[in-house]
This record gives structure tokens, sequence and C-alpha cells, in this order.
């Protein structure tokens, strides 16, 4: 048993009923997991590949052998899928896409290079920067925005706390410790409208300042509109339980700061556009990277580009305007 996969389920995966629906990377290791142990494969796969079982057990045979020779394992879906597609490329193009739709994996068409992910060094019309607290996925409002918080410790914040919300954060503190639950709650929600919030982070009580961050470049379907709840799904992929690194250009009508957000190596605006699931938001945006980047998933035919005609979010909201009028 090789430890990549031991440890990859001993945090992350759950054994599942032969009901349940399987799905994901972590379904994937489960089940590569459970192949190595009982020699195995799994119920339901047969629905979706056209070979024997016996030819199944030789692709999850190799598969085991390719997730503990990977130097790191794969940590997305988007690498599982890359690890099936060469594992198995002289094996049938139906069972590979079976495969790959059983867990619900990407498929190889829709599968996109990034870049490498860093900032430019000096650009143009930077105001400031960002490194934001782990983000929670209801921070996540749609597929172009998402509410983040920086630490009251960061140098770029520890200056300007209100006094008001540092006495508050103190005494909700203090009456937490007395278990006066709904002193502690009002205090919180006095620093709550002054733009701040208590997290609990690793057992620690942090005081954050709150930002509203509008992805700078791109718009994204409304939540209403098809791929709007994909949109947002993948944005929360991207940055759910991630520390961001936002650099902040300007601010738009609602308060909101209009910026990059880089993760992990990833240009989140990058992401979005490659996979088909925001529009380059060019009345705001003039960036010939961010122009290709569209051009190039419109090509694909994917995400909401399998539409021949896709609604532009700002023509829906426009039309939702004059609805109301």
């Amino acid at each position: 048993m090789g430890n990549a996969l031991r440890l990859f389920c001993g945090y992350c995966c759950k054994p599942t009923s032969e009901s349940d629906s399987p799905g994901g990377l972590s379904a994937l290791a489960h089940d590569l997991y459970n192949f190595e142990i009982t020699s195995q494969v799994p119920e339901g796969l047969s629905e979706h590949v056209v070979s024997s079982k016996k030819a199944q057990a030789n692709w999850y045979k190799k598969l085991s052998a390719a997730w503990r020779e990977s130097k790191p394992p794969p940590k997305t879906p988007e690498e599982a899928s890359r690890l099936i597609i060469q594992t198995l490329k002289r094996h049938q193009k139906a069972d590979v896409e079976g495969l790959l739709v059983f867990y619900r994996l990407p498929l190889p068409h829709t599968l996109v290079e990034l870049t490498d992910g860093t900032p430019p060094p000096h650009p143009q019309g930077l105001q400031f920067e960002l490194q934001t607290l782990p983000v929670d996925a209801k921070a996540v409002a749609d597929g172009d925005t998402i509410t983040v918080y920086v630490s009251t410790t960061d140098p770029r914040e520890s200056s300007s706390v209100p006094r008001d919300v540092q006495v508050a954060a103190v005494q909700r503190s203090k009456a937490r410790a007395v278990k006066n639950y709904a002193k502690a709650d009002a205090l919180h929600k006095q620093i709550v409208d002054a733009g701040y919030r208590v997290l609990m982070i690793q057992n620690k009580e942090i005081l954050a300042r709150k930002y509203r961050i509008r992805l700078r470049g791109i718009d994204a379907p409304e939540s209403a509109m098809p791929y709007g709840k994909e949109a947002k799904e993948e944005l929360t992929r991207l940055v759910q339980g991630k520390c961001l690194r936002v650099l902040v250009f300007d601010q738009d009508r609602y308060g909101r700061s209009v910026g990059d957000i880089y993760c992990n190596g990833i240009f989140v605006q990058e992401s979005m556009l490659k996979k088909g699931l925001a529009w380059h938001y060019t009345a705001y945006d003039r960036r010939p990277e961010l122009d290709k980047w569209e051009k190039d998933a419109r090509a694909k035919r994917l995400g909401l580009w399998a539409s021949s005609n896709p609604e532009k979010p700002w023509e829906w909201r426009k039309d939702r305007r004059e609805e109301r009028l």
C-alpha cells in the first residue's frame, strides 16, 4: 500500500455504500485504496465503459501504481484526469472517457493548461495588495465576487483599526470567557457593523477586516443565468480554504475592491476564462491575454460557449433593470 493513497484516504475519503453516487478525486483515491486491498473494481463502473471486469482490474492496477509513483500525487480533479489519460493512453477512448465520467472528472477536451500564475512585478495602476486569511465557501457570492478577510495584525491593517473595534474585541473575549454569550454576541455585531469580524482559525481568535472583491477583467454569468451555478462552484473550488493574494486596482460603485486574485500558483481569472465560465469584461479591461483566454474557450466550446449565442451577463442585468422600471 502506497503512503500517498493511505494518507489521502485517511484525511479525505469516507467509504461509501454501493448505492452512493461516486465522484471526484476523493472517490477515485478511495477506490484505488480499496482495490489494493480487495482487488475489486467499484460496482457500477461497467455501466460507463465497454471493456470487461478483467480489463478494468488491469486499469486499476496501473492507476494504483501510477498514483504511488506520482510526486506529488494528484491534488485536483484536473490532475487526476491527466493521470488517468496518461496511464491509460493505449486503451480504448470509450473506456478512458467512461472512467472519467464515472468519477465526474474533466474530460480530455475540457482540460486547460494554466500559466505559472505569477503576477507581474510592478503592474500599472496597482493601489495595494492583500494577503487574506483562508476563504470560507460561503464567502463566494457568484463567479466573480468573493468576500475575504485580512488579519488586523497585517502591517497594512494594524495601524488603521478603529479604537472602538479594538475595545469591542477585547470586551467580547472577556464576555465569552465568563460565558456571557449575549453580551459577546452584541459586541460581535458591533464589530461586524464596523466592517470587521472575529474569526476562529486553528483554535485561535483573529480580528480581521472584511473586503468584498470583484474579480478584475471578467464577468461571470449571474446565478440565475445558464452556467451561473457552475461558475460559482468553480470559483469556490479554486479559493475555498486557501489564503489568497489579491492585487487591488480600483473600487467599483458598490464599494467592492476590484482586483486580480492569485491562489496556490493559479491566476484565478485565467482559470475562469479558460474553462468557459466567464467573459472578458472588455468594457473595463483591455488586457490581451484575457481576450485570448476567452477566445480559446470559445474555440473549444467549453462551459457557457457550448451554446452558440450565450447571453452576456451585462445585457442580462440591463434587461432586468428595465423590467423593474
